[in-house]
């Protein structure tokens, strides 16, 4: 195809000429985009579960190393062995609070199935003082509707129960699924790197090290950031929990540890569980509960966290806020979760590409990264 411009007072014809060529490698463009667009929605979930094990394994790489350096004997050095003793803790948590979480909660189920007949029973009885009540107030009708309706939950509760395994089955299968890739990038992520190294040109290795080191170091500093702030939240409401005589202590302070990691809401999450569940103890205990962890929320907030996350993300609470919007939408509460540090290597990688075509100095970009007003990642 050929276009023709007559410049303005000259005679001069300039053409530009598009070839079949060009217009096959533009489709093929636009069709190959496409494609890689709707695989990566396909499989959002299967990628979601691959980037949080790349930046867990970023985060665990200094631990581990540590562990292969102060090993004994002829294991010393040895990543596979220094792996598998930190892998191995991570799973003795992980039984640890399965095993103080759901033995109780199958109890409490089979307790509710097994009285709700009786409080059928109840409801509809004129001699107890339920129905002497439901009588005076002539509230016969509403409580026929009731009890036929919940008389039809019971009547399903197997099909929900099911559905409940189902999604906790889920669950667990992507966290151990996080897990074995996260063992496997600790263990082969040294060979990965030396093999990446070979392949980058020569005039990019300075550019690409520094680029690595950055978003490792924002990375590491983030997820030590938040487990120390999980870690603290969960140390501090465990003797309120004890005190007070609230059911199964342990595992809600680990509810609390793991709500603790999700960025912006993750306590919030926490603090309305840990309520719920005090409230079923007494109600003094849950606005004890509540009022206990609001006050330590606004200290954290503003004396511990930005100690803490001073030096990790340098992240502004737009940037923030946007990145776990758009986590959480892409891949739920795992999405959230490595959304911050995503969005951290994301602007590493803006930075630099600016940098090194001259838009900005390397002065302006330590201005930058210096100034700019660091985000709270708790609610």
């Amino acid at each position: 195809m050929l276009f023709r411009k007559l410049k303005e007072n000259d005679a001069t014809e300039v053409s530009i000429t598009i070839t079949t060529e060009t217009y096959i490698k533009v489709a093929a463009l636009i069709v190959g985009t496409v494609i890689v667009f709707a695989a990566a929605r396909k499989a959002s979930h299967a990628l979601i579960l691959i980037f949080a094990a790349f930046f867990l394994a970023l985060a665990l790489n200094a631990p581990v190393n540590w562990v292969s350096q102060h090993l004994p004997g002829k294991s010393r050095g040895s990543r596979s062995v220094a792996t598998s003793l930190s892998f191995l803790l991570v799973v003795l948590v992980f039984g640890a609070f399965i095993a103080s979480t759901v033995p109780p909660l199958v109890k409490q189920t089979q307790g509710f199935v097994s009285a709700a007949p009786g409080l059928v029973r109840d409801f509809r009885s004129q001699d107890s003082s339920v129905g002497q009540f439901i009588r005076k107030y002539n509230l016969q009708d509403q409580v026929g509707t009731v009890s036929n309706q919940l008389q039809q939950r019971l009547k399903n509760i197997g099909g929900s129960a099911f559905s409940t395994i189902q999604q906790i089955g889920n669950s667990v299968f992507s966290v151990l699924t996080v897990l074995v890739v996260t063992f496997m990038m600790l263990v082969e992520g040294p060979r990965w790197i030396r093999f990446a190294r070979k392949l980058t040109p020569h005039k990019h290795h300075k550019l690409a090290e520094r680029m690595g080191r950055d978003m490792y170091v924002v990375v590491k500093g983030y997820v030590n950031g938040q487990v120390t702030l999980a870690a603290l939240a969960a140390f501090l409401i465990a003797p309120a929990l004890l005190i007070l005589g609230v059911s199964y202590p342990a595992a809600l302070v680990v509810i609390i540890f793991i709500c603790g990691l999700i960025p912006m809401v993750g306590h919030t999450i926490g603090a309305v569980i840990v309520t719920i569940v005090a409230s079923f103890h007494s109600l003094t205990a849950a606005v004890i509960i509540l009022a206990y962890y609001i006050l330590y929320q606004q200290v954290e907030n503003y004396l511990v966290q930005p100690r803490i996350q001073a030096n990790s993300t340098n992240m502004s609470p737009l940037l923030v806020f946007s990145s776990v919007i758009i986590g959480v939408n892409f891949g739920g509460l795992l999405g959230g979760l490595v959304a911050i540090p995503a969005a951290g290597c994301l602007r590493i990688a803006v930075l630099e590409y600016l940098r090194s075509h001259g838009i900005i100095s390397q002065q302006d970009m330590q201005e930058i990264v210096d100034q700019t007003p660091v985000a709270p990642t708790t609610a």
